[in-house]
């Protein structure tokens, strides 16, 4: 299965704590419009389900009511996001589960998908969570992305 991943110089798992940045603020966003021309980024079809169930509840924590929340997110950035940041089938990566399992065991297990996507394609995690550190792939934060990106 082609992911049509040619043409670009190099590709990078985001896991959905990114996708929240990128939504919520404005770092996270400008980094994936000013890189998208070179780099694959890349998360889990999962991550956009998992995402859409708690920013709501993030915003609604921030004072905006639920009704206007689902709104800025269903027509802002949201909609958007699956533009610079492409959702990949559960196909794609199921045959590294276990393996992806395994090497998750006694953190959060329920963020496989995020690892065995990165072992199937080879490439890193963009991260803030320190579950993935020590699983065998490359992770990079935030204040260390562009190191990665520019390299």
């Amino acid at each position: 299965m082609s992911l049509g991943l040619e043409g670009k110089a190099k590709a990078l798992v985001l896991d959905a704590n990114i996708l929240i940045r990128a939504v919520l603020g404005r770092r996270v966003h400008v980094l994936l419009e000013t890189y998208a021309s070179h780099v694959h980024f890349l998360t889990p079809e999962v991550a956009y389900q998992e995402i859409r169930t708690h920013l709501p509840e993030i915003l609604t924590r921030r004072g905006l009511a639920p009704t206007t929340a689902r709104t800025l997110l269903e027509q802002g950035i949201l909609s958007r996001l699956p533009l610079l940041v492409v959702p990949i089938l559960h196909e794609v990566y199921a045959e590294r589960e276990q393996e992806a399992r395994k090497r998750l065991v006694g953190r959060d297990e329920a963020d496989w998908p995020y690892l065995a996507l990165a072992l199937q394609l080879g490439c890193p995690i963009w991260t803030e969570d320190t579950d993935f550190f020590g699983s065998g792939v490359a992770t990079w934060t935030t204040d260390r992305i562009t190191l990665y990106l520019e390299a």
